[in-house]
């Protein structure tokens, strides 16, 4: 298998530009809160971004090579190409290039670190540290039903409150604050946190359900695993309610119908839902992963526009 494959295209499986969403989407919606709030500052934003995404980044490298030295990924895998257990490219390989992507993650770190002061730099080391620990290490998160947690926190609350912080820090907080400067961590930037949160946990719930049955098999303890189809469906259900419910908080605390913009992609989760509530099969579940991190795409970008305006 591996001589069908050019060594870009390879590498380009194993980044998994398709779960870039996942690291955009919470940048979008703190760019576009720190916009309404009159505290946008364009290089600490720009380097949130770089820096969400080479974790991103580092996490899949981590994880396709993780799981194959453990034997979570077998030859009834039903999901994307893993090209460790594929044999497309070395082990040894995809470890080097997912510590050289987390050294570039710590490097545009630096500036952001010299900007948010402390706060950054354990926020930014606990994701890192994450990012490993969620399939590597003596006791890996996606292993024993803590990967969604791990997702909500850091791809949610972290980094929407992260990127406005880190904006909000350069304009009032001088240069590496000790602790973190009045007026950068506010309420709606935590509530802002909550649906972005809630979508990018659904995009792992999605993977889980298509997955139970080889994770079951190869000991791989997700709560789809734990708790079954049902569940993860619910599970899957309730994260909806808190993306679609929150703008109903923005309008309600003043900030006008434009928060409501994000209920225009409604229609794209309506069809998600039928399929992850009625199918488990991967030629099913495969295209409703991929249409979950659309949706997250344009709920973000809605709700930023509508937060900014």
């Amino acid at each position: 298998m591996s001589t069908e494959v050019s060594r870009r295209k390879a590498w380009v499986m194993a980044a998994r530009p398709q779960t870039l969403p996942a690291a955009a989407a919470p940048v979008i919606v703190g760019v576009g809160l720190a916009v309404g709030a009159g505290v946008f500052a364009p290089l600490p934003a720009l380097a949130a971004l770089v820096g969400a995404a080479l974790i991103q980044i580092g996490t899949n490298f981590a994880n396709d090579y993780y799981d194959a030295i453990q034997g979570a990924d077998t030859d009834d895998r039903e999901g994307f190409t893993r090209v460790v257990a594929s044999g497309i490219i070395e082990p040894a390989e995809v470890k080097r290039a997912m510590w050289l992507t987390f050294a570039a993650a710590i490097a545009v770190g630096t500036y952001l670190v010299a900007v948010g002061g402390v706060p950054i730099l354990v926020v930014g080391l606990a994701s890192v540290a994450a990012g490993i620990a969620y399939t590597g290490g003596p006791y890996p998160l996606g292993y024993h039903g803590l990967g969604d947690l791990f997702v909500f926190v850091f791809f949610g609350v972290i980094a929407v409150t992260g990127t406005y912080y880190v904006q909000a820090a350069a304009l009032v907080g001088g240069t590496f604050p000790l602790w973190i400067p009045e007026g950068t961590v506010t309420l709606a930037a935590l509530i802002a946190s909550l649906p972005i949160a809630a979508l990018s946990t659904n995009i792992l719930v999605v993977n889980n359900v298509r997955d139970r049955e080889e994770d079951a098999a190869t000991g791989k303890r997700t709560l789809a695993v734990r708790f079954g189809y049902r569940f993860s469906r619910g599970q899957f259900l309730v994260l909806l309610a808190v993306a679609y419910l929150t703008p109903f908080w923005f309008l309600s605390a003043g900030y006008g119908i434009a928060s409501l913009l994000p209920l225009v992609s409604l229609p794209l989760a309506v069809g998600v839902t039928r399929t992850v509530l009625s199918e488990t099969s991967g030629a099913a579940l495969n295209p409703a992963l991929e249409s979950t991190g659309k949706l997250l795409a344009a709920y973000a970008v809605a709700f930023a526009v509508g937060l900014a305006v």
